[in-house]
């Protein structure tokens, strides 16, 4: 009898991979490894405008992490990694698969004052037709979370009744008169201070924290300091809900309530007005008003339970900021992550030597 198969070896040594080879799959793990850590860990993100000036600088790029508040499962799984939604014409995404709205668990859930990093709800209505996950990335302060009643009183905010803590460099618009004599061109860069306009040879208008305008009160030429606040009362139109009933502007506001998940509220004229959006364009409903009557998806509703939480973020450079003031509440599947670390920072305005801020690299956030 042959035993020889019970011994038998296999004498064919498997083909070498080529030098392209080994390259293609070592690049292809990485972008796979990286994409998952991005998609369920962390992401470093870079601000692009100074609506939370001076907490966080234009040019800082930001450590995001998204394991805090639970990683959420991209609604569009099939994107080019890494890329804006749209580069020139062409989509790096796309749209032909979309997944519902899943939340992984997280280390914990977002308070008041954090900064975070969401998708702008602005971008979510259909002359925008963009996923979520593909929207604009903003970073803001959570002023009020699900169930809080927000308001706010000559440009303090109102959290519950009472009054929420200041960011320790939240900047504001003051005017200053001075006596005919400029202010050091250098003490308003070394303040971060932004001339947004002049009224009158001696009056301006300026961006500053509050430490800024203690600074340039003490100066001999600057007669007097007054922050800038919009009157109780006046009705600006570019602010949330949009509707002359709701007199409300950056500097006085509500008050309001931002729903909670399981919350229920009794609809009127009022209430829709307040959170139609939420109901219609955030939780897909479709809303209709005929007569007296109010219809959610064609039935007579007389009130609504919301099935989502949603936020309120407000940037710390208080007027020069597009927040939940202009756009309302954040729904929480906009949620990205919490901002935790400046990574790197750069002042485009400096020459290339002087162009890295030392001071901000590895700077926690606070």
């Amino acid at each position: 009898m042959n035993w020889k198969f019970l011994s038998r070896t296999n004498t064919a040594s498997a083909k070498p991979k080529s030098a392209i080879r080994e390259w293609l799959h070592a690049i292809g793990f990485a972008l796979v490894v990286s994409t998952i850590i991005r998609g369920l860990l962390f992401s470093a993100y870079a601000i692009p405008s100074g609506s939370m000036e001076g907490t966080q600088l234009t040019g800082d790029y930001l450590f995001v992490s998204k394991i805090s508040y639970g990683p959420r499962i991209a609604n569009t799984p099939l994107a080019i990694p890494f890329l804006e939604p749209k580069v020139g014409n062409f989509k790096t995404y796309w749209d032909g698969l979309q997944l519902p709205y899943l939340r992984l668990p997280g280390l914990s859930h977002i308070k008041n004052q954090d900064i975070v990093v969401f998708n702008k709800p602005d971008e979510a209505g259909p002359e925008y037709n963009l996923p979520t996950d593909e929207r604009t990335c903003l970073i803001k302060r959570c002023q009020a979370i699900p169930g809080d009643v927000l308001s706010i009183v000559n440009s303090q905010v109102y959290i519950n009744g009472k009054a929420a803590p200041n960011a320790p460099k939240l900047q504001t618009s003051y005017t200053v008169v001075t006596n005919g004599l400029d202010i050091n061109t250098e003490v308003i860069n070394e303040l971060r201070i932004a001339i947004l306009g002049q009224t009158a040879p001696n009056t301006f208008v300026m961006n500053m924290s509050v430490a800024a305008a203690n600074t340039i009160k003490t100066y001999s030429n600057v007669k007097s300091i007054v922050a800038d606040f919009q009157t109780s009362g006046r009705y600006d139109a570019a602010i949330f809900p949009h509707h002359e009933n709701f007199k409300w502007n950056l500097d006085n506001y509500g008050p309001i309530r931002l729903p909670k998940k399981g919350w229920t509220v009794s609809l009127t004229d009022s209430t829709l007005t307040l959170y139609r959006r939420a109901i219609e364009v955030y939780e897909n409903n479709k809303v209709a008003v005929n007569g007296k009557n109010i219809l959610i998806n064609g039935s007579k509703a007389s009130s609504y339970t919301f099935k989502m939480d949603y936020y309120w973020m407000m940037g710390d450079n208080r007027h020069n900021s597009l927040d939940s003031r202009y756009w309302g509440y954040v729904p929480e599947d906009h949620i990205v992550g919490k901002a935790m670390l400046t990574i790197f920072s750069t002042d485009s305005t400096k020459n290339v030597f002087s162009r890295v801020r030392w001071d901000r690299v590895l700077r926690p956030i606070e």
